[in-house]
């Protein structure tokens, strides 16, 4: 069996293209985040936070209609870059409104993502800030997959390719990110 790395390069750099809303709304969140919370600093009968303070409706918000801008430039530069995709194995955005849809669900999803990965912290006792290895990494993108799935047929080597970048371009980030005096951790 011979590999074509060519594919793999390509389905590569296609994966991360159209994922981009997913990360751009989770950034954009972060950025522009702040404000109330959207468990509205509600504690459960134990006392402890249903989600907590790190995210919020205005991050919320702002990153969705960052997914979904996100998502519209890459629907109207479709076709542009269509002709040069040839063979991959990842799912192509082809239109603005194909593109602000799935920029609507990638990232919402990311962000419910978020939420969700901090409310499961929550109830396994792991506070704001304390690492969670592979739901900290994993969580927006897998629930962003998750929504956007129904409208986009999506193979398990998109899925694995996405998940792997996902861990990887997270390390780089996070770590580059510690060492420029951004974080208090690398992770």
């Amino acid at each position: 069996m011979t590999i074509d790395f060519q594919i793999i390069l390509i389905t590569l750099l296609t994966t991360l293209y159209f994922i981009l809303p997913a990360y751009f709304a989770n950034g954009g969140a972060l950025v522009f985040g702040g404000g109330t919370p959207i468990d509205f600093g509600k504690s459960d009968s134990n006392g402890v936070r249903w989600v907590g303070d790190g995210v919020t409706w205005r991050g919320m918000i702002v990153g969705t209609i960052i997914g979904m801008i996100t998502g519209a430039v890459q629907g109207y530069i479709a076709p542009m870059i269509l002709p040069y995709i040839g063979s991959s194995l990842a799912p192509v955005v082809t239109s603005v409104s194909n593109g602000l849809l799935i920029g609507f669900l990638l990232g919402f999803g990311a962000l419910l993502g978020d939420a969700l990965g901090s409310f499961l912290k929550r109830r396994l006792g792991i506070g704001r800030g304390e690492p969670a290895p592979i739901l900290d990494q994993l969580d927006f993108i897998i629930v962003a997959l998750i929504l956007v799935s129904p409208v986009i047929e999506l193979n398990w080597i998109f899925i694995v390719f996405a998940l792997l970048l996902t861990l990887f371009i997270h390390l780089i980030t996070n770590t580059c990110a510690y060492l420029l005096g951004l974080k208090d951790v690398w992770y």
